[in-house]
């Protein structure tokens, strides 16, 4: 049955022989000088670009980051070095590399202005809250990279920019925040990061292993063993948090469309008033009213809030006048 999976991943007349992945991933073999230079320049040029992009909100411009960002060659190197047993420098690079990011989304941060709204954008919001789901689609991106790395037929373009969709942007995202003092926020950044690499790692050791790239290590079998159980416990510690706040987010959802309908109960008394929005942010609710006169008593409003979401939400209404003034006549 394995040979079968094998030959469906990859047909023999396709597979690349394991000198020729380690040429390609092991950033000590080859044109080591040629390897290195390549590497940084590419790396700092798309944590620029993704910088620059988060900041701007502009998802096109992260997704020029990811396709130019490197860090995909050395974590399959990693996983390839997991297999082959071969030691390898491609850990530290990720580590530098995931270092350099974040120092350079640090710099970008001190060139805002003072008051910036992390939450206001989502290219921020969208990498500070992982969820379990995050973790699956980085599993499966991890096994698309390392089949396509493993085959002739397919350039090596396509899984780095796959890969680098789950490294790069989180990475700038932790720098920004940390430089706007928003840690929580970093914090669920570096989760991300953290989830995405081990299960690229987690996913290109497997389907190393299954294309038979253990042959000329059969003798560490057991030191193997060991190194697959601790990737293996640490992706289900990190799966912990993620299916909690996948949970979390799932009720606070329910918890917000439960709040849009009270509140528009609630403010619907007032003549031409409306609620415009309802948004959470952490464990607050904001209810963003227009109205052109006074809200009715806030304690109606949490009166009938208190059976319908948990004690603990904060609830804070935001209101913007609904006058209409005529300015006059151009001219």
């Amino acid at each position: 049955m394995l040979t079968r999976l094998r030959e469906t991943l990859l047909p023999a007349s396709q597979r690349r022989t394991v000198e020729e992945l380690a040429l390609e991933l092991d950033p000590e073999t080859g044109d080591v000088v040629a390897k290195r230079s390549a590497f940084w320049a590419m790396l700092v040029l798309s944590a620029v670009i993704a910088s620059a992009g988060v900041l701007t909100d502009s998802t096109a411009t992260v997704i020029g980051a990811m396709i130019i960002a490197p860090l995909s060659t050395p974590i399959m190197g990693t996983a390839l070095s997991i297999v082959t047993q071969r030691p390898s420098k491609a850990i530290l690079r990720v580590v530098g590399g995931a270092g350099a990011v974040v120092l350079i989304g640090l710099l970008f941060a001190a060139l805002l202005p003072g008051v910036y709204d992390l939450h206001a954008n989502s290219q921020i919001t969208g990498r500070t809250s992982p969820g379990l789901f995050d973790l699956l689609a980085a599993l499966a991106t991890g096994l698309a990279g390392a089949v396509a790395l493993a085959r002739r037929d397919v350039g090596a373009v396509l899984p780095g920019v796959a890969i680098a969709i789950s490294l790069v942007p989180p990475l700038a995202v932790v720098g920004v925040c940390l430089g706007q003092g928003a840690y929580a926020m970093a914090a669920g950044a570096a989760v991300l990061f953290a989830s995405n690499f081990l299960s690229l790692v987690i996913a290109g050791t497997f389907v190393f292993a299954v294309l038979g790239y253990t042959a000329a290590a059969r003798d560490s079998h057991r030191r193997k063993r060991r190194t697959h159980l601790l990737l293996g416990s640490l992706l289900a510690a990190m799966a912990v948090p993620l299916a909690a706040n996948t949970v979390f987010t799932a009720l606070t959802s329910v918890w917000t469309a439960r709040v849009t309908d009270a509140a528009r109960d609630w403010i619907a008394v007032v003549p031409g008033a409306e609620v415009t929005g309802v948004d959470r942010q952490a464990t607050t609710i904001y209810i963003h009213v227009r109205t052109p006169s006074d809200v009715p008593p806030t304690a109606d409003l949490m009166a009938r809030l208190s059976s319908e979401v948990p004690a603990g939400l904060q609830i804070i209404v935001e209101t913007t006048a609904g006058e209409r003034i005529h300015a006059g006549d151009v001219g």
